[in-house]
């Protein structure tokens, strides 16, 4: 009887215990938090994070795909090649929120709609991959990164089949153009024609609809709120955490366009002059910042270990030869005239062909092409013209 009474009082204990478990399992609250923009470029398309709160245990953690150490001394010569190893951190959800209040960027948060199975399995998984063995992860510019991430360990622990509706327009967008989205409500005009120097056709890819909600936190803020696992909404509501009016930033006057313009009325001027050394240190200067950004290209292209940059069709107008040609400008050998002439045709083909190139170029190029060409046909006329004098005498 004794044996009896206490295997039924250690039951009981099991009991009780495995229903503490279970309630305190369900006072769990998991969130993705979408971040807004910010003004720096390195923050200008947003931020996504995922929150794991337990109000019995008083916590409450911010789990981070986006951080880096920028200490590393090779740092930036690993970020131009594509080798950036990313972690998940895990802060508590005040030190998270500081920057955002401090910027003045509002932060939304989409409390998910799941059962107490699946936020413990959730937030198990956010632990494990905070281990140091797990954390870390090679960075993708658009194929995986902090958002990329978030939306997959959300749905890699759900119990049915996870589901997004489409939030795409017909057409849909290219990779491209989802940036241009950030970039020109910013009037971030010069990071806009940088990016659009340097990534390649890759970026002019339609995404699926979910590879565009997996590459921007806004548009997995829109996928997760058009979501359902199974039968039930993902989102069981949202909560504005941090808001802020927005506020407008100036456009500014030196825009690429603008600069590319004066460059080329600039040449047109100096090619009136009767003196023709001006002339000589524009073509010198021009021809040479033109091979340093071929040289740029071409470095990404082949140096990177992502695809972002390969196939870049600006190579055909920023020909990294112009380095070697400067210093042959004012030669009078033949080749150096073709060589000009080339460089004015590859131009006319590109300003001709501008709207249906399979990449996207930036129209702040076109006054480059005006003065490739305008250039290199008066380089090729000089020559031309010195032969001719050359011969008659």
């Amino acid at each position: 009887m004794k044996r009896t009474a206490i295997i039924v009082l250690v039951l009981i204990c099991s009991i009780k215990s495995l229903a503490q478990v279970n309630k305190d399992s369900c006072t769990l609250e998991i969130s993705l938090l979408t971040c807004a923009p910010g003004t720096e470029l390195y923050s200008i398309f947003g931020h996504t994070a995922i929150r794991v709160r337990d109000s019995s245990r008083g916590m409450d953690i911010a789990y981070n795909y986006g951080t880096f150490d920028d200490s590393d001394p090779l740092f930036y010569i690993h970020f131009t090649k594509g080798i950036m190893n990313y972690f998940l951190s895990a802060e508590t959800y005040d030190s998270f929120m500081v920057e955002y209040e401090m910027e003045h960027r509002p932060v939304v948060a989409q409390i998910l709609n799941l059962n107490c199975t699946e936020k413990i399995k959730l937030y198990e998984s956010l632990r494990k991959n905070t281990l140091e063995e797990n954390r870390f992860y090679q960075y993708h510019f658009h194929t995986d990164n902090c958002t990329t991430r978030a939306g997959r360990i959300i749905e890699s622990n759900t119990d049915s089949t996870f589901q997004y509706k489409n939030i795409l327009p017909k057409p849909g967008p290219s990779f491209r153009d989802m940036i241009h989205e950030y970039l020109d409500p910013q009037h971030q005009y010069w990071s806009k024609f940088g990016i659009d120097m340097l990534l390649g056709t890759n970026l002019d890819i339609k995404p699926t609809n979910k590879e565009a909600i997996h590459f921007l936190p806004d548009y997995l803020y829109r996928g997760m709120d058009s979501a359902f696992d199974g039968t039930k909404p993902m989102v069981a509501k949202k909560q504005t955490l941090i808001s802020f009016p927005k506020t407008e930033t100036g456009s500014g006057w030196l825009t690429p366009a603008f600069v590319f313009i004066a460059m080329f009325i600039l040449s047109i001027g100096l090619y009136f002059l009767k003196n023709k050394t001006p002339l000589l240190i524009f073509d010198i200067i021009f021809f040479s910042l033109m091979g340093l950004f071929g040289l740029l290209i071409t470095y990404l292209w082949l140096g990177r270990v992502d695809d972002v940059c390969r196939n870049n069709i600006n190579i055909l107008w920023a020909l990294p030869t112009n380095l070697i040609i400067v210093f042959f400008i004012r030669r009078k050998t033949v080749w150096i005239k073709y060589y000009f002439l080339i460089t004015s045709i590859l131009a006319v083909l590109l300003l001709i062909g501008f709207p249906w190139w399979p990449q996207r170029m930036n129209t702040a190029v076109i006054p480059i092409f005006c003065i490739i060409i305008f250039r290199g046909f008066n380089l090729f006329q000089d020559r031309n013209h010195e032969e001719k004098i050359i011969i008659r005498r």
